[in-house]
């Protein structure tokens, strides 16, 4: 069997990825190393705040999810750390606490203190406590179900500085007595920056969302703390990758990552601390002993298994 043949899927990720990423801002790939990844962790543990008992002892969402109910302490001193678990196990909610008591930034329609669909989770972040050995407000929040709300509220806050900013041009111009044909340059500038946001979300409409995705993390990502609810949502698998190459070169640049996810590949990710939100109270599990990589391993091994009862 020759060379090539007997190289292992690991070995030839890097391949793989070049091929699905090409040569451009995405060629990041690299062999993952056997020791585990450097890295810092700005966030180092979460906890109850000391008055948090009324709040735990209501009843009211979120405080009913199963996971928030039975949790004590989190742990989370490691770079890159996964929230893990079926859906509506509490692992999204308590990643949009976290994002709202650390007064990260939003990549959303709505930033975390006004965004209606965050009520929940900011009730929770009152009664956290969050740990830190670097505190920081670098990095950002992002769910991926709102990423093109994010582009849309960037293209109206990008026209709304621009009125504002020829509004007050104008307003120079007429107590300087400027001839009246400026008003109308000033005018057909705003028309002009209104069509330029509107290309600027048509762009990314135009795209795949898995490549607007990557655009994101490939220039945005750099040292600070970055908490990602299931940003494998867009990605097929080779982008899935992508997104771990994009993951190894933030950590390396001083950024920690919590990710709430599904994906088996993200998952994998050398050196991450994985929590498990089935059957609470919230634990550490390893990689090989996670219920979606079991399933995913014994359905690839033999589907039929699973089809038959279709």
């Amino acid at each position: 069997m020759g060379r090539a043949r007997c190289r292992s899927s690991g070995d030839r990720w890097a391949g793989a990825l070049g091929g699905a990423v090409g040569r451009g801002r995405w060629a990041l790939v690299r062999r993952w190393p056997a020791r585990q990844v450097p890295g810092v962790a700005h966030l180092v543990r979460l906890s109850w705040k000391p008055g948090a008992d009324a709040a735990r002892a209501s009843g009211a969402y979120p405080f009913d999810v199963p996971a928030v109910r039975a949790l004590d302490a989190l742990d989370l001193d490691a770079p890159v750390v996964f929230f893990v678990g079926e859906n509506g196990s509490g692992k999204s909610t308590l990643l949009e606490a976290i994002a709202v008591a650390a007064e990260l930034q939003t990549l959303g329609s709505a930033e975390a203190p006004s965004d209606r669909t965050l009520a929940g989770p900011r009730a929770l972040a009152a009664a956290l406590r969050l740990g830190w050995r670097v505190r920081t407000r670098r990095g950002f929040f992002l769910r991926a179900e709102d990423f093109f709300g994010h582009l849309r509220r960037q293209a109206r806050d990008d026209a709304r500085i621009g009125r504002e900013r020829r509004e007050a041009e104008l307003r120079d111009a007429e107590l300087r007595h400027e001839p009246p044909e400026r008003a109308e340059e000033w005018r057909g500038a705003e028309h002009a920056d209104e069509v330029a946001s509107a290309e600027f979300v048509g762009r990314y409409d135009a795209r795949s969302h898995g490549e607007s995705f990557l655009d994101v993390f490939a220039t945005r990502l750099r040292d600070g703390l970055y908490l990602l609810d299931e940003p494998e949502a867009p990605l097929s698998p080779r982008r899935q990758l992508a997104l771990l190459a994009l993951l190894d070169r933030a950590v390396r640049r001083g950024a920690q990552c919590v990710i709430a996810t599904h994906s088996p590949i993200l998952l994998a990710y050398p050196g991450a601390r994985i929590y498990a939100f089935d059957d609470p109270p919230v634990r550490e599990v390893p990689y090989g002993e996670l219920p979606h990589v079991v399933l995913t391993r014994e359905f690839l091994a033999a589907p039929e298994r699973f089809l038959r009862h279709l």
